[in-house]
């Protein structure tokens, strides 16, 4: 018997990712206070609560377009995509460590630091939502 459900492919794809990202969005909060309480890191002021709100939000919305378009391109799709954002996180991380600061190492090194911490976390979050967009559980409960 076929579960009846009232969500498109669409809409599950897209409200897993803003649910994901929204729980990201929470995690990477949690870890700009904590990275900066420990560190006494107070610059980069481009990183703050409204950007990380509504950048990551943002970010995970892109995100589920991408998952939908993947999921109706082929039966491979999702491995592709497990794939590509795997490459992209890799790329972004490799792409933070070159942050240099000749006229203060060490805040170039904090910011180094709060930058892969935010980049692994949205990295790890993007590759949940394959796993929760096929989860019946999470289907029933939060979709």
């Amino acid at each position: 018997m076929k579960e009846e459900t009232f969500q498109t492919p669409f809409s599950q794809a897209l409200l897993t990712s803003v649910f994901v990202g929204f729980i990201t969005c929470i995690i990477c909060l949690v870890f700009n206070i904590v990275y900066r309480d420990t560190t006494g890191f107070h610059y980069g002021n481009s990183i703050n609560v409204s950007t990380l709100i509504f950048g990551i939000n943002l970010l995970f919305v892109i995100i589920g377009l991408i998952y939908f378009i993947f999921m109706n391109s082929s039966k491979k799709a999702e491995i592709i995509y497990i794939v590509l954002f795997i490459a992209l996180t890799a790329f972004c991380v490799l792409k933070a460590e070159s942050i240099i600061n000749p006229q203060n190492e060490e805040e170039a090194l904090h910011l180094r630091g709060l930058l892969l911490g935010l980049i692994i976390i949205s990295g790890i979050g993007s590759l949940i939502i394959p796993l929760l967009f096929h989860n019946k559980r999470f289907r029933d409960a939060v979709l």
